[in-house]
């Protein structure tokens, strides 16, 4: 089963609604395994919590749970110091080593732009859908 990192813009839109909801039900699905720390898991509880996003508790409560049932928790051994322009997104890049993933999922611009990491593709929430449609059994 392919192991991902998913970005916190990926879990919100996710939660929103819209055509990522598809990562959340195919996530369900047990299509592919999320690998997280816990700085990954903080950082989705902070966002999720946030006002503007309007979710209501029970969405969050939900996603939480999963998270913490469904998800395979890693302990980065090693510090990456690599987005020099935003270095809060390298602790996706330490989840990734450490969990051995195939791909990172993100729809920020500073981890797309680099389109891999280590040989670990990085690739947009469109992109992995895709690629999950076409690997369905």
């Amino acid at each position: 089963m392919k192991r991902v990192v998913l970005d916190t813009n990926i879990i919100i839109s996710s939660a929103l609604g819209g055509a990522l909801v598809l990562v959340l039900e195919k996530w369900d699905a047990g299509k592919f395994t999320v690998i997280v720390t816990t700085d990954l898991v903080s950082e989705y509880f902070e966002v999720l919590n946030r006002p503007k996003f309007g979710l209501k508790q029970a969405t969050i409560d939900k996603i939480t749970n999963y998270i913490y049932q469904f998800s395979e928790f890693v302990v980065p051994e090693e510090k990456i110091q690599f987005i020099v322009d935003d270095p809060k997104d390298d602790k996706f890049l330490e989840a990734a080593i450490a969990g051995k993933v195939d791909f990172i999922v993100s729809g920020d611009n500073h981890l797309l732009e680099l389109k891999k990491f280590r040989s670990i593709p990085i690739i947009s929430g469109r992109e992995f859908l895709d690629w999950l449609k076409e690997n369905e059994q």
